[in-house]
């Protein structure tokens, strides 16, 4: 737990560096494009590779045949091995050729620019999709060390890298750092997986648990590159639009994405192992409580944040970002840009829940058409908002989208579980709103009063804190009044994750790269 705080921290510490060193300029828009590529990679193959490798490699870990479990995971890596480099050689030389087409906007030294970091970053594309299978090999053996700190390795080697070498070679120190820090990740677990004789130099191809990787990996490839393929077209698009406004959406997204990746992955992780029990038992009264419960706690927290995102917009963006060559005019364009990517928030933390029990129950087919049908929303809406509302109506679009995602897993789990108690689900987020609701009033009434801040850091971050904890004492002082049941079920969850130490999913780490 304290790894994955230190590497949820030191990851927004990352963003920190980046916009002071570079802010919103044309450079950082052509790393973000050349970063589309292998951030695309990272999310179907981390996920993927965990979720398919776990089990099988479990099962014959389980049944004590270690032999079997470690040639079937020594194979699994060698085929990526040998695959990725191949398709790492072959990036290489075609990115000329791909690079317009994400970056269709680009031309002339922009494009020439992000064609050459692209071609820096492929061979990181390897240690990724590596890197996760030794996490599920090592999570498999309930080994959680060596994969908790892979965080921590990328996020300090690439901050360490950028601040080292910005002065000198400027943006390129950033492609640097990343391409170093994605392969820190992979070099900081092959100690435990060398220690355990978990890699051999052997391929067997009619490994019985090779096929059965392979039959699983198909379904959850396809969802994961669903989901990742809106980032491809956020940025086909916003390359369209002035310089600055991929950079901008960027940091709108990361701000937006901290409470869901530590909140609701929290809730996810908690529920996922007693959804899949009470699933195995037949038991769906359980799953019923069980999800209403976790879609309840998912409310309370992420409905609060969006409310204080979009109240609060311009001091965080401010206070995290402003400095260097981050200067006012960032903050404007991404205090701007901010509440349109917030609005989405509940809505992506409530798929990430259902999403789970969707897995729980084996149903892989209908959630991966529904991941595929809202992508096909996604572009359709960015198209019809691209003119009218810029890179606003992109972060709207995809809003709106997760938001109908969430709709259609919610009827899709409804028929898994036979029916969910969807009144109690609907009070609950409508107290939680009232409450949100007048803290959000409190926190407009406190900038009203126009109170004059200094622009140095110690004093924006003192108001900053201030209009937190007076957000916060007003939200749970409401949500009291108003009898949320829900503020103490969510603090006694959290205090049992830390006790029990439940490590937070590989699944739901944040790409290291953009």
């Amino acid at each position: 737990m304290a790894a994955t705080l230190a590497s949820s921290i030191l990851g927004f510490g990352r963003e920190v560096v980046n916009a002071r060193s570079f802010g919103t300029h044309v450079e950082m828009d052509a790393f973000l494009a050349a970063a589309t590529i292998p951030t695309i990679l990272f999310g179907v193959f981390n996920g993927a590779l965990v979720s398919a490798l776990v089990p099988v490699f479990s099962e014959y870990v389980a049944r004590g045949d270690e032999e079997s479990a470690w040639r079937l995971g020594s194979t699994v890596f060698n085929v990526l091995l040998v695959a990725l480099s191949a398709l790492a050689v072959a990036g290489w030389c075609l990115a000329p050729a791909y690079v317009p087409v994400i970056a269709r906007g680009f031309t002339g030294d922009e494009l020439a620019t992000t064609v050459e970091m692209t071609r820096w970053l492929m061979p990181s594309v390897v240690a990724t999709s590596l890197a996760g299978v030794v996490t599920a090999m090592l999570n498999a053996r309930h080994r959680f060390s060596s994969s908790a700190v892979q965080g921590i390795a990328i996020n300090f080697v690439t901050i360490a890298v950028t601040l080292a070498l910005s002065a000198r070679i400027g943006i390129y120190a950033l492609v640097l750092g990343t391409a170093l820090g994605l392969t820190a990740q992979l070099v900081v677990q092959l100690p435990a997986a060398i220690r355990y004789k978990m890699l051999r130099p052997v391929i067997d191809i009619y490994h019985p648990g090779f096929s059965k990787i392979w039959s699983m990996l198909g379904p959850i490839v396809v969802g994961s590159a669903a989901g990742q393929l809106a980032i491809f077209f956020d940025r086909n698009f916003a390359s369209t639009l002035t310089p600055g406004y991929i950079s901008g959406m960027n940091y709108a997204t990361k701000l937006v994405g901290f409470p869901q990746q530590i909140f609701a992955a929290a809730i996810a992780t908690v529920i996922f192992p007693l959804l899949a029990s009470q699933f195995a038992s037949a038991n769906k009264p359980g799953i019923r409580r069980s999800l209403v419960m976790g879609l309840r706690l998912v409310n309370f927290i992420t409905i609060p944040s969006v409310c204080a995102l979009i109240a609060l917009a311009r001091p965080m963006v401010a206070t995290l970002f402003e400095r260097g060559e981050f200067r006012e005019t960032a903050t404007d364009l991404c205090s701007g840009l901010l509440p349109y990517a917030a609005s989405g928030l509940v809505g992506l933390a409530a798929c990430i829940v259902l999403t789970r029990c969707c897995f729980a129950c084996k149903e892989t087919r209908w959630t991966v058409a529904i991941s595929v049908f809202t992508v096909v929303l996604n572009v359709a809406l960015s198209l019809a908002w691209l003119g009218p509302l810029g890179a606003r109506g992109l972060l709207l679009a995809n809003s709106v989208s997760q938001w109908v995602q969430a709709l259609l897993l919610f009827a899709l789990v409804w028929r898994l579980a036979n029916g969910l108690d969807w009144k109690t689900i609907v009070w609950s987020g409508a107290r939680i709103c009232v409450c949100a609701g007048i803290m959000m009033s409190a926190l407009f009434w406190i900038n009203a009063l126009g109170a004059h801040v200094e622009h140095d850091l110690a004093s924006r971050a003192w108001y900053l804190i201030g209009e937190l904890a007076i957000g916060a004492f007003v939200f749970v002082g409401a949500a009291r009044l108003f009898g949320v049941e829900e503020l103490a079920i969510a603090s006694r969850m959290i205090l049992a994750k830390f006790e029990t130490g439940v490590p937070s999913p590989p699944e739901y780490r944040e790409a290291p790269i953009a």
